[in-house]
């Protein structure tokens, strides 16, 4: 059978944990060929950000034109868009192709505390990607930044789901991954209306770079494939809780532990 095709609009991360790379490798975990179009190069490992150099954006809208001029794209997803200019590029395409799917991961802090996004970016985030959405996959501090107020608690996390839907008029995946404590991590979902709660216990692992990538792509695949949403999140959400379970990981030169999660051998847990 001809396999699925989803396209990735992201960043490069030389370390694969996360961006290009990581989505890459979900796709190929799910059974759909990936297509990429680059936004940045970074320079980066999970504990770091050393250097950001971005695309030309003429550059980034060439990718994405002559991809979707070639192939038929199934499902797209956007990671780390860097700038306005960037984000304009990319908008001034898919605005015309609101028949595909489009999960957008508003990539805007690594999970080392590095700033991954330009500050002009994210009124055109508001203004202009975002209402594109099917679906948007902010953690707390990203939801927080789009709605202009604090995303701290298990019990905001219902209500921010819900006002960031209703502002945008699409589905809403918000990751708890950032609540503070020991108990079960909390995902909600708001689609159609109604809110969908995710439990899972938290792994400690010290570091989970790369998981809002591959929860994003892995959603990107299952749509491409023609699942609902609810289920694409439900799998999605199941299997990159076996990545982390399943994560391995290196002593680096400098002695520091090098986490990475298992994009390509784990399975679901149900």
């Amino acid at each position: 059978m001809t396999p699925s095709i989803a396209l990735s609009i992201a960043g490069s991360d030389c370390s694969s944990g996360a961006g290009i790379q990581a989505d890459l490798k979900t796709f190929s975990s799910h059974g759909c060929h990936g297509l990429t179009a680059l936004t940045c190069v970074v320079a980066e490992t999970p504990d770091t950000v050393k250097s950001i150099h971005p695309v030309p954006p003429t550059i980034l809208k060439d990718q994405v034109e002559i991809l979707l001029n070639t192939y038929p794209v199934d499902a797209i997803k956007t990671g780390m868009l860097f700038s306005k200019a960037h984000l304009i590029a990319v908008v001034e395409i898919l605005s015309h192709k609101t028949n595909i799917p489009l999960v957008v991961d508003p990539v805007m802090v690594a999970t080392s505390g590095s700033s991954l996004v330009d500050k002009n970016a994210i009124q055109t985030y508001r203004d202009r990607l975002l209402p594109l959405a099917t679906l948007i996959t902010p953690n707390m501090p990203e939801a927080a930044v789009l709605l202009g107020q604090p995303v701290e608690a298990e019990a905001d996390l219902e209500s921010a789901a819900k006002e960031l839907s209703d502002r945008y008029q699409t589905s809403v995946l918000l990751k708890g991954g950032h609540l503070p404590g020991n108990s079960d991590r909390l995902d909600i979902l708001w689609h159609n209306g109604k809110a969908h709660h995710f439990t899972a216990p938290k792994i400690d692992i010290g570091c989970t770079h790369g998981t809002g990538c591959t929860l994003s792509a892995a959603i990107t695949a299952h749509l491409a494939q023609g699942a609902n949403m609810i289920d694409a999140v439900t799998t999605s959400i199941d299997w990159v809780h076996s990545a982390i379970l399943n994560s391995f990981k290196w002593q680096s030169p400098s002695g520091n532990t090098i986490h990475c999660l298992d994009h390509l051998r784990t399975g679901s847990l149900k």
